[in-house]
């Protein structure tokens, strides 16, 4: 008999009957309309063959008619196994569980990113965000769609010239821009320039006031530079003079202008002979610990590395569940292999090293609009391995600062 399509799913027994003619026993059963099929003999008095789970019943009542023992050596298809399954409750309960805790943990929202936007800004949209009920650890189902979320934002907070939110899996993802606020200057009260410092005038350019000083003038601190009161100064050029009477005589004006002079620094500046460099070998292993306040719990890479120099590097993320921090931190660090080299340097070289410095260290403290005009050294000593240089560097830079005038 032809084997039956489809009974994995419905499920079959492979049959062994025993006794007088047992062949006689599937002929009884397709007589019955009971598919029977792989049907061999196996014995003098022995034959086997598969039937369908469902004509079990059926046979066993053919089996009470006729003179024959039946016995069910295999059972295979669906039916069978998902009874074998539900048999063993350790491992129903735990796939139940694992189908609960998946289902769980697809329906909260785990990560909420922003990007584009200064960290101030940032934290003000957390919080806005915290508003909406968008945090890590909030059901996705009773979170705003995005476009919502994205037209709150814009209303609630000022600075956003846009931002756009992104749902992706289980994490939203948000990029801002951050409008440029263009705050009104009030207007500057009556007001003198005059000198933060004694130099050299090498620039003058005044674009309200009456200037009192020339090019190649020597200026000490406090020396007037441009005037506001335009009536009650001496002029001292005819363009100056051209200007008061446009401007009007009792005049008294805001004075305004970028004065320019070379002023001077004296500096002092301590060289090694040796310098050290550091460098990373590329060399890495990770560790990961559970930090609880002070201590510290190992979780992978309980050893440090046989590396003679260590560079430590921390990445820390505080563990939540669901809304809330909890205690701990769990820390990722990357140790890696760094290597120190010592170079000699010259007498020379270091003298040229620490004028590189000395520049870049009054650039700093100066401001990006002064030019350093030139440096030399005044003096030059040797102790301890270190060379000690007084250098004298010259400046060009803006020496005008604003200075009320009192009302008389």
């Amino acid at each position: 008999m032809a084997k039956s399509h489809g009974t994995f799913m419905t499920g079959y027994v492979t049959v062994v009957v025993k006794g007088r003619l047992p062949e006689l026993f599937f002929q009884r059963c397709a007589k019955e309309g009971i598919p029977a099929w792989d049907i061999r003999k196996t014995g003098i008095e022995e034959c086997q063959g598969n039937i369908e789970r469902e004509h079990i019943s059926a046979i066993r009542k053919i089996r009470r008619d006729m003179e024959c023992k039946i016995s069910f050596i295999d059972k295979r298809g669906l039916p069978f196994i998902w009874h074998r399954f539900l048999r063993k409750r350790e491992i129903v309960a735990a796939s139940i569980l694992s189908l609960l805790l998946i289902v769980f943990l697809s329906n909260v929202l785990w990560k909420v990113e922003i990007t584009g936007l200064p960290k101030e800004l940032e934290n003000k949209i957390e919080k806005q965000l915290k508003g909406y009920g968008v945090y890590s650890g909030a059901w996705l189902f009773s979170l705003d769609e995005p476009s919502t979320i994205q037209h709150k934002l814009l209303q609630d907070v000022p600075e956003l010239l846009w931002i756009g939110v992104k749902k992706k899996g289980t994490s939203i993802e948000l990029q801002g821009v951050e409008k440029t606020v263009v705050k009104e200057q009030k207007p500057k009260g009556p007001q003198n320039l005059v000198a933060t410092k004694k130099g050299v005038i090498k620039k003058i350019y005044v674009s309200k006031g009456i200037p009192m000083k020339k090019v190649d003038d020597y200026v000490e601190k406090g020396d007037l530079l441009v005037s506001g009161e335009l009536n009650s100064v001496a002029i001292i050029d005819e363009e100056a003079e051209d200007e008061q009477n446009e401007e009007g005589k009792g005049t008294i004006v805001a004075a305004d202008g970028d004065i320019r002079a070379r002023t001077w620094y004296e500096t002092k500046v301590t060289v090694p002979l040796v310098a050290k460099y550091e460098t990373l070998t590329g060399n890495q292993k990770q560790r990961y610990y559970m930090r609880f306040g002070d201590f510290h719990l190992p979780v992978w890479g309980f050893k440090n590395p046989d590396y003679k120099l260590i560079h430590r590097e921390y990445d820390e993320e505080q563990v939540r569940f669901l809304k809330w921090d909890m205690p701990m931190h769990f820390v990722a660090a990357e140790l890696s292999e760094k290597q120190v080299y010592e170079k000699k340097r010259t007498k020379e070289e270091a003298t040229q090293f620490a004028l590189e410095q000395a520049k870049q260290e009054l650039k700093l403290q100066l401001g990006q609009e002064a030019r350093i005009v030139s440096g030399k050294v005044l003096h030059e000593t040797i102790e301890n391995g270190k060379v000690k240089l007084t250098l004298y560097m010259t400046v060009e830079e803006d020496i005008a600062v604003a200075e009320p005038i009192q009302s008389k």
